[in-house]
């Protein structure tokens, strides 16, 4: 476990941005946003006649970040655009064209960047992390400015240079670095578990509790209008694969057997399949805590407004719950397919999910712990193969399958006694990241082995 204390925001796990992927798409996105600021840093030069931008891509991103959209998201990062204020629309749009020209404004220059501006690279990289992308700003051959960026999962990016774990200079009331040290907290102090998350948010971010709880509810706004958007399109998914879309067609047949036992689920599968399919189609969601994940956590929590009728604050005691697990996951092992493989996504989600639900339910920090510990056991040693590079087979019904998990989870933890657990979640976290440190690159992202051989049967 590391021993410095989690200071993550809810908001930085819960982003929203486009599709499909928040270590290929959001973080890149970001990370070239941020390469435009420094550039403009510089001094302006005296002529841009030969000022040329680079795009080298390592590892994952560049074995499957054409699928995922890695290119366009980091023309849009130059082009000023950032992913929470992405027009998914335009979005799509860009790179269609592979001659097309994007102007990247520097001082007063205009820097041009199409897909020739773009390098992927086949070979081993000497890199801490497997999302690597490299930028440099040249004057014909001579480099001006390089810099390096890891993509790390859910959006969260750093530079090389920078320290990933920077200690942070915020006193937080309530520091804890595992289930174990939270748990104490709760008990010595006599409080609940929403009000230590929002003790420490506010710490964090400086934010009053009414500004926190209005963009908790936005967060859970954009995740069911992704829900409501992908109920009603029946269009094929982008790229060669041709997928037709599942959850409109899921949903009317769930109406229809509203008086059945099956119902309840087919209810679950189609809201979680609609968002996760929006994830895929390019459209904006939010990461949960990616976006190859974004379709467990608003299934939920459409179902559990719509269908439980759950009250908005219950609802917010249910994402704390959540952010809670996906915090200790994201500290003490990753939330990124390309270290974890879908063990780090969906298992995430799944835990998260399964966290949320009970705490909603009972309000034990026990039971809770219990329902995300057998989330993650049962997510143990997931492959991530897309085929293609596409997140959409087997993404999209991994979505289903987890929430479908998350609940069972949840069921196990409330209905037996969650005393009678062997294994905290704590020791699961440490599995995890063994197993993910474990598991053949090949699975990691790549697209080079397990269901990504099959797409020629596709």
């Amino acid at each position: 476990m590391s021993s410095q204390a989690i200071t993550t925001s809810i908001f930085d796990l819960f982003k929203v941005g486009p599709g499909p992927s928040s270590s290929h798409t959001i973080g890149p996105m970001k990370a070239s946003f941020d390469f435009l600021k420094e550039i403009n840093l510089l001094s302006a030069p005296i002529s841009s006649e030969n000022l040329t931008i680079e795009i080298h891509l390592y590892g994952s991103l560049s074995a499957t970040g054409k699928g995922h959209g890695t290119d366009r998201a980091i023309v849009a990062g130059l082009l000023g655009w950032k992913p929470d204020a992405c027009d998914p629309i335009k979005f799509l749009k860009i790179l269609k064209n592979p001659t097309e020209k994007y102007p990247v404004k520097f001082h007063e220059y205009i820097i041009e960047v199409n897909a020739d501006s773009f390098f992927f690279h086949k070979e081993k990289y000497d890199s801490p992390h497997a999302n690597t992308m490299v930028l440099k700003l040249k004057d014909e051959e001579q480099l001006i400015l390089e810099h390096e960026y890891y993509s790390i999962g859910g959006g969260f990016i750093y530079r090389k240079g920078e320290k990933q774990n920077t200690k942070s200079t915020v006193i937080l009331p309530f520091p804890y670095t595992s289930m174990k040290e939270l748990k104490s907290h709760l008990s010595r102090e006599k409080i609940t578990l929403t009000e230590l998350m929002l003790a420490n948010e506010m710490a964090l971010t400086g934010a009053s509790k009414k500004e926190i709880e209005q963009k908790i509810d936005t967060i859970l706004d954009f995740m069911h209008k992704a829900v409501k958007r992908g109920l009603k399109d029946n269009r094929v998914l982008p790229g060669t694969i041709k997928l037709r879309r599942k959850a409109p067609l899921l949903y009317q047949r769930a109406k229809n057997l509203a008086i059945t036992s099956d119902s309840f689920l087919i209810f679950l599968n189609a809201y979680c399949l609609a968002a996760s399919e929006e994830n895929a189609a390019g459209n904006i969601v939010v990461t949960a805590p990616t976006s190859g994940a974004s379709g467990v956590i608003p299934g939920i929590t459409y179902l559990i407004k719509n269908h439980f009728h759950y009250a908005p604050s219950l609802m917010r005691d249910g994402m704390w719950a959540a952010a809670a697990v996906g915090f200790l996951v994201k500290h003490n092992a990753s939330i990124s397919g390309a270290e974890m493989g879908c063990m780090g996504e969906i298992g995430s989600a799944s835990a998260m999910a399964a966290a949320m639900l009970t705490y909603c339910a009972t309000k034990d920090i026990n039971a809770m712990e219990s329902a995300a510990e057998i989330g993650i056991e049962h997510h143990l040693g997931m492959t991530c193969d897309p085929i293609g590079g596409y997140v959409q087979i087997p993404c999209i019904e991994r979505n289903a399958m987890g929430a479908v998990k998350s609940y069972n989870a949840f069921l196990l933890a409330t209905a037996g006694d969650s005393s009678l657990q062997k294994i905290s979640l704590d020791s699961v976290i440490k599995v995890m990241k063994a197993t993910g440190k474990d598991m053949s690159k090949k699975y990691k992202e790549t697209s080079e082995a397990g269901l990504a051989l099959s797409a020629t049967e596709c």
